[in-house]
C-alpha cells in the first residue's frame, strides 16, 4: 500500500527517488520514533516492577488509595479515541473529508475529556497529600535539614482533623487506607512512579491532541486525501501508542492491590 495514487498531483520532496520511497521512508521513521518512545516507557516498567518486588506493602496501600473508576472511565475514553483515529484514517484515505474531520474532533474531545479526569484526580492527591517528596509534608521545608521523619505529612494532619476530612470529601474508608499508607517507611515512592508515569503520558496526550489538531486543519484545507495522507497515519500511529501505553498504566498503578 502507498500514500499516494498513479495519478496524483502530489510531488515527492527532491531528495526522494518517488512518492512511494518518501511515503516508506516516512513511515519507517516514525516506526523508529515509536521504538523510542516505547524504550522510554519500557524503562519507567522496568523500574516499577522492581521497586515493586522490593516494596509489596507500599505499592500495594498506594494503588488502593487511587480512584480505579477514574482510571476504568479513562481507558474507556482512550479506547474510544482509538477508534475514531482509525476511523479518520479511513476516511481521509476514502477523501471523505467531512466525515474524517468529525472523527478528528471527537478524539481530541476523547483527549480533553481523559485530562480534565487528570485534572480531578491529580488535585485530590494534592490535597490530601498522596504526592511524593517535599510536596507531602505541611511544611515543605522542614525536611531540608535531613530530619524528615520528624515533619508533619498532609495526610497526618488531615487524619486528625475532621473538619479537614470533610473539607476534602474524605470518606471513613478513605481515611483508613491514607492511615495504611502512612504506616509504612517510603510510602511517597509509589507516589512517585504514580506522577512520573501518568504525567508523563499525559504530556503525550495533550502533545497527540495537539497533533491530531494540526492534521484536522490539513483535512478541512482538503492537503490530505486518497493521493497523499502519510501525515494522517503517522500521527495515527503515534496516538495508538499512547493509548496503548496507558492499557498497561492501568492495571500496574491502579489495579496492582
Amino acid at each position: 500500500m502507498t500514500s499516494v495514487s498513479s495519478t496524483s498531483e502530489f510531488h515527492h520532496q527532491h531528495h526522494f527517488k518517488s512518492a512511494e520511497h518518501q511515503y516508506a521512508s516516512s513511515k519507517q521513521g516514525i516506526w523508529l520514533f515509536l521504538c523510542t518512545e516505547i524504550l522510554m516507557f519500557g524503562g519507567l516498567f522496568v523500574g516499577y516492577l522492581i521497586y515493586h518486588s522490593l516494596y509489596p506493602a507500599v505499592f500495594k496501600n498506594g494503588s488502593h488509595t487511587l480512584d480505579w473508576k477514574m482510571g476504568a472511565v479513562n481507558t474507556v475514553v482512550l479506547l474510544i479515541s482509538s477508534f475514531t483515529m482509525a476511523a479518520a484514517i479511513n476516511f481521509v484515505q476514502r477523501g471523505l473529508h467531512k466525515i474524517a474531520s468529525i472523527m478528528l474532533i471527537l478524539t481530541i474531545a476523547c483527549a480533553g475529556a481523559f485530562m480534565v479526569i487528570k485534572y480531578f484526580e491529580y488535585t485530590h492527591k494534592f490535597h490530601v497529600g498522596t504526592v511524593p517528596g517535599k510536596f507531602s509534608l505541611v511544611d515543605p521545608t522542614c525536611g531540608s535539614g535531613g530530619n524528615r521523619s520528624e515533619c508533619e505529612t498532609k495526610i497526618g494532619a488531615l487524619l486528625k482533623s475532621e473538619e479537614l476530612r470533610h473539607k476534602n470529601h474524605v470518606s471513613e474508608e478513605e481515611a483508613a487506607r491514607l492511615q495504611a499508607v502512612i504506616s509504612r517507611p517510603k510510602w511517597e515512592m509509589f507516589y512517585g512512579f504514580y506522577f512520573i508515569m501518568t504525567g508523563l503520558h499525559g504530556v503525550h496526550v495533550v502533545v497527540g491532541a495537539l497533533m491530531i489538531f494540526w492534521i484536522l486543519i490539513k483535512t478541512l484545507r482538503k492537503k490530505v486525501g486518497p493521493e497523499y495522507y502519510t501525515p494522517v497515519e503517522g500521527v495515527g500511529l503515534f496516538w495508538h501508542v499512547v493509548d496503548l501505553v496507558w492499557i498497561y498504566l492501568f492495571p500496574l498503578l491502579y489495579l496492582v492491590g
